[in-house]
């Protein structure tokens, strides 16, 4: 298997892709609600759907196969169907996707919807919501026949009724999520940042020795080589890419598995320092306490309570 930072910084943000509501709808229907999650999707599985949110300037059109990401929106409005009638009014807060069963297995002329939010422990909301537009529209194509396939097989799911259907469905719906990642890079033009960086086929051998050695003192001239380019072109296309210079890269990325061993581990800071690379406990702590607003101890001990207070509650 060829070295993959990208599945790697997911297992260090924690990311999930949890399936949480949907409905079948025919004539004419609107679905409006507030948004609890900072990063939603939905998916049109059947049918076809009109979407607004407190960022869109004019309705998203929507049809099968498609998938709209929202970043930080505080409310959605969907419409569709036909019909010269009242519209159905839907609230998609409590739109639970086990109705979409109550229908017709093949839901002939509805418009059949998927919703689902992405969780991220609290450094990954903070790379993802960088990362993404305030809407991400990913389309439908032949080349995102991967993201159709797995939408296909959740609405399977949904509808079949079948032993085990929940623990498949929470299995679709972490696929689904990588599979909708994967187009939303393949069609869009990513900002700078480190989705973008991950992505970058010039920077991945300088990433695959930053990731895989993170306590070296890489110098600028060693990374620029691994890349096949020249000192000034290197740090000039880094920079473009990822939205900051390697050498920051690197930090950040110390941090981020700082980070985890603070939250997953019980390794002194002393120990935690030298593996990363750092000269002194200090040294460690001043960069620590520079990127994520306070000491490591201190996050360690805010971070394990939120997990206890989480799991008693």
């Amino acid at each position: 298997m060829v070295d993959d930072q990208l599945s790697e910084v997911f297992d260090h943000i924690e990311i999930q892709g949890l399936m949480t509501s949907g409905f079948a709808a025919r004539e004419s229907w609107v679905a409006r609600g507030a948004l609890s999650h900072p990063l939603k999707f939905i998916a049109v599985a059947r049918g076809r759907a009109r979407l607004t949110t407190d960022s869109t300037e004019s309705p998203l059109a929507l049809v099968p196969g498609d998938v709209a990401i929202l970043n930080n929106r505080a409310w959605l409005e969907l419409r569709g169907g036909t019909g010269d009638g009242p519209p159905r009014d839907i609230d998609v807060t409590t739109a639970s996707y086990t109705s979409i069963r109550e229908d017709d297995a093949d839901h002939d002329g509805a418009d059949v919807i998927l919703g689902g939010h992405i969780a991220l422990n609290s450094v990954g909301r903070t790379l993802l919501l960088q990362a993404l537009p305030p809407v991400g529209h990913v389309r439908a194509s032949p080349a995102a026949i991967h993201l159709r396939d797995r939408l296909d097989a959740l609405l399977d799911e949904l509808t079949g009724d079948r032993v085990g259907s929940a623990f498949a469905i929470r299995q679709h719906g972490q696929l689904f999520l990588l599979d909708m990642l994967r187009a939303y890079i393949d069609q869009a033009e990513l900002p700078p940042g480190w989705l973008r960086a991950l992505t970058d086929d010039r920077l991945h051998p300088a990433l695959s020795l930053m990731h895989a050695e993170p306590a070296k003192p890489w110098r600028l001239e060693t990374l620029a080589s691994a890349s096949a380019m020249s000192r000034t072109s290197f740090a000039t296309h880094f920079r473009a890419v990822a939205g900051m210079p390697p050498l920051t890269y690197l930090n950040r990325w110390r941090m981020l598995l700082a980070q985890r061993a603070l939250r997953d581990g019980d390794d002194p800071v002393e120990s935690l320092a030298a593996t990363l690379g750092y000269a002194s406990v200090s040294a460690f702590s001043t960069a620590f306490k520079r990127e994520v607003g306070e000491s490591p101890l201190r996050y360690r001990h805010r971070v394990r309570r939120a997990k206890l207070a989480h799991a008693d509650s």
